[in-house]
Order: structure tokens, then C-alpha cells, then sequence
């Protein structure tokens, strides 16, 4: 594998074979399913009635569960067979499968003839289930843990582009005067394109090739389920990532019979919102590897759940005065009062979407056993189909029960909402990477140098400066793995701090003078923690300094060491003397607006051999970065 983590790792990624024909096949696979899927749900809307006197509004709903049902059916067998056979060849069979569905669409698109569409929903569903574990385990077995977010952002990003192109596409094509035979030629081309390039993808073997298929697909359901529950982490970042197909199905399947009743608009303005949907989810999607800094940051996910309510809700504040009983064309649409806030809300909903979606797919795939990630994966499908499944039954229910699209938007923003708040009561880990995530993107700018010192994997210890009393959460929004600290007591009981410091597993430790016992329980829990391949850092100081110089440094990184012999990486935060949270002694409004978007240096050096550590050897390597980081100022 090349050279792997480096900040051009996304487009470095596009050129690289490990990725981008795999990259392409899932790409002109979610064209065709939503070229298909759209021109289909736009024909219902605005020529069902020529084929079918059933209402609309519940072929649409109809149409949404068909497709999803083989989720719910078949993902459990699919993630056996996935981790079962070599990926490269799965995915081969998949696209073939692909083929045969799209030339019976191209037959019936030709025809007329609606239900035979509405039944190969089915089939494309099962396509899809089949499709879905091998593009999820691919990912990690072909790339590094630090770029799993820059992975996951492209396809993600890819995905959603495809979504946007293939629902123009589909859009365009069913509104012309030849439109069925135009959506018919297309999604066999691009069938055909598609099992093309899944030709280049390179060989990915199984996992499990010895694995024993069972067949009974309501016992191996329950058995994925229950395997995902095992894993706390997981389970509830599956929930998190089911919660959002809910979200994105209600918005998705609604928005062409909201436009048309709602807003007044004609297949062009139906066209025009999807694609700015879908837009809005790539490009949240794409910014997420920028905003987490290449490393799993599970903090935009509540930052997403935020967003995700907010414009959901101001989406059923925003109607526009309808001037007309005509529908509108795009141009006439956007002069109507109120259009553009409508715009911009489903471009934020779905910006904040994407938000939310990346991260929590990037932990599944970094927290999962890796033999099991196709089943993993299979057992999110499951989830996730059951929540569209129940966003179609509600939807259905809710509308024929006289509830307005517009209000069925404002109860699923609410019931985000709740939801989010459920998920991160549960685990507060969310909360305080988000708190973290929110301190080092609005209140300071973080210069990092030296982050690829810390080893992605095994233990380590580091030694720091101590500054202020957001050293910790400074440090943890910077490093990619999770950090235990040994905490001072008195700071970590502090009530602003205790839940951080709780939430991320820090170590609390007293003076031999203060509480013995304490002492000598926190080297025990560090022992703990390193034998378990954890990192923990220390601030060898003992306390924050009161002048802004360096104190001495302790001797209890030496016992450290001594009992458990691991790599040693010193670091360096520099600038942060005089902000409100540290112990100057200046008037503190001056000092909380002087460190507003103050710029902080933080230096890692690279690991110590643990024979060679004394605690003088340890001062003067941070002195020196502290050192470096006031010349680099001019200081």
C-alpha cells in the first residue's frame, strides 16, 4: 500500500487502483438505480393516472417500500455470501445481475407498463442488498484507519453526486415527448458500463472463505442483529446511520408531491429541489474529511443532528404564497415569495446530512471486527431497511390521515430531534467530541506539526506542557486515536470538566501527600490501559503553570515506563498562556477576547525508546518544540 494519511489523500485516492474502479462501479451503480427510481416516481406523480387509477401519493409510498423490502429480507444472507466469496468477483456477479434487471426495466419502460416497474423495484432492492456489505468491507480492507474518513467522504460524495445526476437525468429524460424509450436505452448503457469497470477491480479475499451459509434468513437475521448489539459503539452508530435512511427516505419520496401540492411547482422545480437535496448530501459528505482533519471525528455528528432539525423545521415555516392554481415552471417557481428560503433549507438539510452520515459509517467500519464486517454491515441494512420500511408505513398513515406533506416534514425534524438526543445520552462520547470539535474550530486555530509520530495502533505514552485547563480537549480534538489522560483530581472534578473528563476514560490521580491510594490506583489504571494497546497522556508538571514558564517536570512518567516499557512521544502547546482558561492573572475580559481564533502551535516529536527515558531528557525535548514554536512567531 502507497504512503498512506497524507492531506491530499482524497485525490491521491482517485488515481490509485485500490480505489478507483471500485469507485466508479458503485458510482454508475447509484446513476442507474436513480435514474430508474426517479423517472419512475415522476411518471406516478404526473402521469400515473394514464396507467393506473390507484392515488399517487400511495404508488409512491409503494414504490419506496418495494425497493427497501429486500433489505429488510435478504441483507442477512448477503453479508454471509459477501464475507464467504472474494469481493472482487462478488461484485462482478452483482453488476451482471444488474444487467439482466435493467434490460426487463428497458422492456417495460417501453411498454407502459407500471407494475411490472414498481415489481423490479423488488428486484433492484435485492441488487442493492447484494451490493451494499461488499462496498462496505471493501473499503477498510483497502485502506488505512486515517483514511477511512477521506474513503468514506468520496463515496459518500460519489454516491450522492450519482444520486443528483441520475435524478436529473431520470427527471429530464421521462419529461420528453420520448421519454420512456430515452430511460430505457440509458439504463442499459450504463448496466453495461458498470460491470466494465468492476472488471479492474483488484482481487480482495475473504475473510471467512470456510464460513458455513445458513440459509434461514430470520435466524441469521436475529444472529446479525444480536452480533452488532454485542459492540455497544456499534449498535448505537448502526441506529444512528438507520435513523438517517428514515430521514433521507421521508425527504426523498415526499419532495416530488410536495412540490406539486405544496409548492406548486411542475417536474422541472420536482428536479431542481432533489438535486439540490442530493448536492447538498455530496457536498457535506465531501467537506467532512476537511472539517475531522482525516481522522474518525465523531463530533460533526451531533453538529449534523443539529442541522438536520433546524432546517427541517424552518423546511415547514417556509412555505411560499402560491399566486397560481397553475403548476410552475423553474423559472416562475423561484420569482414566488419564499422559494429561495425553501432552496436553501433543503440544501442545508442536506449539507448537515452529510454531516452526520460519514463519520458514523467511518466508525462502524474502524470498530467492527474486521472478519465480520460484511455481516456488520448486512445487520445495518437490516436496520436501516426496517426504519424506510416505517418511513413509508408512517408517511402512508400519517397522509392518508389528512396530515400535509409540509407538516410530516416538521414531526420527522422534531422526532430527529429526540432521537439525537436518545442516542447521545447513551453515549455521551458524541457530546464531548462535539464540545471538543466545536472548542478547536471556533474558539482557537490549531497549527498541528509532527501528528504522524503517534503510531495509528499499539500503546504509547505522551508527555506534555500543561497550559490551561483545555490542554486535554485541545490535544484529544487533534490526535486521531482516542487519548486516556492522567488528570489532576482537583481539575478533573472541576463541574465544567467532569463530564469530559469522565466521558473520555480520563485517569484522575492525587499527590503521594494528598491521597496515596489515589496515586497508586491511577498507575495501575495507566498499566491497565497501556497493556490494553491504549495511549495515555501525562503532564509530568503536575499542575498548570502560574507564570507561563515550564515547571519542573515529575518522576512519575519514569515509574511509568519502568512498569510497562512503551514508546514515548513528547508534544508541545504553545500559545495558549493568557487565553481565559489559562491561569494568568489579566483582567479576564481581555482575555477571553484576545483568545477568540487565537492560533495555537501543537509539536509532537518523534517516540523515545523507553530504555533511554530520564525525566530531564523528557523536559528538554518539550522545551525545545516550545522552543521552536516561539521562533517560528519571531519570538
Amino acid at each position: 500500500m502507497s504512503e498512506q494519511g497524507k492531506p491530499d489523500s482524497q485525490p491521491r485516492l482517485m488515481v490509485e487502483r485500490r480505489f478507483l474502479p471500485f469507485f466508479i462501479t458503485q458510482f454508475l451503480g447509484a446513476f442507474n438505480d436513480n435514474v430508474f427510481k426517479n423517472a419512475l416516481i415522476i411518471l406516478i406523480a404526473f402521469q400515473g393516472s394514464q396507467f393506473s387509477s390507484v392515488a399517487t401519493n400511495t404508488l409512491t409510498n409503494l414504490s419506496a417500500g418495494l425497493f427497501i423490502l429486500p433489505f429488510f429480507l435478504l441483507s442477512a444472507t448477503a453479508g454471509q455470501l459477501i464475507d464467504k466469496t472474494e469481493k472482487s468477483l462478488a461484485m462482478r456477479r452483482i453488476k451482471m445481475l444488474e444487467i439482466f434487471i435493467m434490460l426487463c426495466a428497458a422492456w417495460a419502460f417501453s411498454a407502459g407498463d407500471l407494475y411490472l416497474l414498481i415489481a423490479l423495484l423488488f428486484l433492484m432492492g435485492a441488487q442493492s442488498t447484494l451490493f451494499g456489505p461488499a462496498k462496505y468491507s471493501y473499503i477498510p480492507q483497502h485502506l488505512a484507519d486515517n483514511e477511512l474518513i477521506a474513503g468514506n467522504a468520496l463515496v459518500q460524495m460519489g454516491t450522492f453526486v450519482a444520486i443528483l445526476i441520475g435524478t436529473m437525468v431520470g427527471g429530464l429524460l421521462i419529461a420528453h415527448e420520448e421519454g420512456r424509450q430515452l430511460v430505457s436505452i440509458v439504463l442499459v448503457v450504463i448496466a453495461v458500463l458498470g460491470f466494465a469497470a468492476s472488471l479492474v477491480i483488484p482481487k480482495t479475499p475473504s475473510p471467512c472463505p470456510e464460513l458455513k451459509i445458513n440459509w434461514n434468513m430470520f435466524t441469521e437475521t436475529w444472529r446479525n442483529i444480536a452480533f452488532i448489539r454485542s459492540n455497544r459503539t456499534v449498535f448505537l452508530s448502526v441506529l444512528g446511520v438507520s435513523w438517517f435512511w428514515f430521514l433521507g427516505a421521508t425527504y426523498l419520496v415526499q419532495l416530488p408531491n410536495y412540490t406539486k401540492l405544496t409548492l406548486g411547482g411542475n417536474e422541472q422545480v420536482v428536479t431542481m429541489l432533489l438535486t439540490l437535496f442530493t448536492l447538498g448530501i455530496g457536498s457535506g459528505s465531501l467537506l467532512c474529511n476537511w472539517l475531522s482533519g482525516q481522522k474518525v471525528e465523531i463530533g460533526l455528528v451531533p453538529f449534523g443532528s443539529i442541522g438536520l432539525t433546524l432546517f427541517g423545521i424552518d423546511l415547514y415555516l417556509a412555505r411560499p404564497v402560491l399566486d397560481s392554481t397553475e403548476l410552475l415552471g423553474l423559472s416562475a417557481f423561484l420569482q414566488q415569495s419564499g422559494s429561495i428560503r425553501v432552496i436553501i433549507d433543503v440544501v442545508l438539510i442536506g449539507i448537515f446530512g452529510g454531516f452526520y452520515i460519514v463519520p458514523l459509517f467511518a466508525l462502524i467500519q474502524q470498530r467492527s471486527d474486521p472478519e465480520h464486517l460484511s455481516r456488520v454491515i448486512a445487520g445495518n441494512n437490516i436496520l436501516n431497511a426496517l426504519l424506510m420500511v416505517l418511513s413509508a408505513v408512517i408517511s402512508i398513515v400519517l397522509l392518508g390521515s389528512g396530515v400535509s406533506i409540509a407538516q410530516l416534514f416538521l414531526v420527522v425534524a422534531v422526532l430527529n430531534a429526540a432521537v439525537a438526543i436518545y442516542i447521545y445520552t447513551l453515549v455521551p462520547e458524541f457530546l464531548m467530541r462535539f464540545l471538543v470539535w466545536i472548542l478547536i474550530h471556533s474558539v482557537y486555530h490549531v497549527r498541528k506539526t509532527g501528528l504522524e509520530n503517534i503510531p495509528d495502533q499499539g500503546p504509547a505514552v505522551l508527555v506534555c506542557n500543561h497550559v490551561s485547563y483545555v490542554d486535554a480537549m485541545i490535544i484529544a480534538g487533534c490526535i486521531r486515536r482516542p487519548v486516556r489522560f492522567v488528570m489532576y483530581y482537583k481539575i478533573y472534578n472541576l463541574p465544567l470538566i467532569r463530564f469530559v473528563s469522565r466521558t473520555a476514560r480520563a485517569i484522575p490521580i492525587a499527590g503521594a501527600f494528598e491521597n496515596k491510594e489515589l496515586m497508586e490506583t491511577a498507575f495501575d489504571e495507566v498499566d491497565r490501559a497501556l497493556n490494553e494497546g491504549d495511549v495515555v497522556c501525562i503532564f509530568p508538571e503536575g499542575r498548570l503553570t502560574a507564570d507561563g514558564t515550564m515547571r519542573r517536570f515529575k518522576s512519575g512518567v519514569e515509574r511509568i515506563v519502568e512498569r510497562t516499557p512503551v514508546p514515548v512521544i513528547s508534544m508541545c502547546l504553545y500559545g495558549l498562556w493568557g487565553s481565559a482558561f489559562s491561569r494568568h492573572p489579566g483582567f479576564i475580559l481581555w482575555r477571553i477576547i484576545n483568545g477568540i481564533r487565537s492560533r495555537i502551535d501543537f509539536s509532537v516529536s518523534t517516540p523515545q525508546d523507553p530504555a533511554m527515558i530520564t525525566v530531564a531528557t523528557l523536559q528538554e525535548r518539550v522545551a525545545a518544540l516550545c522552543t521552536e514554536s516561539a521562533k517560528q512567531r519571531g519570538y
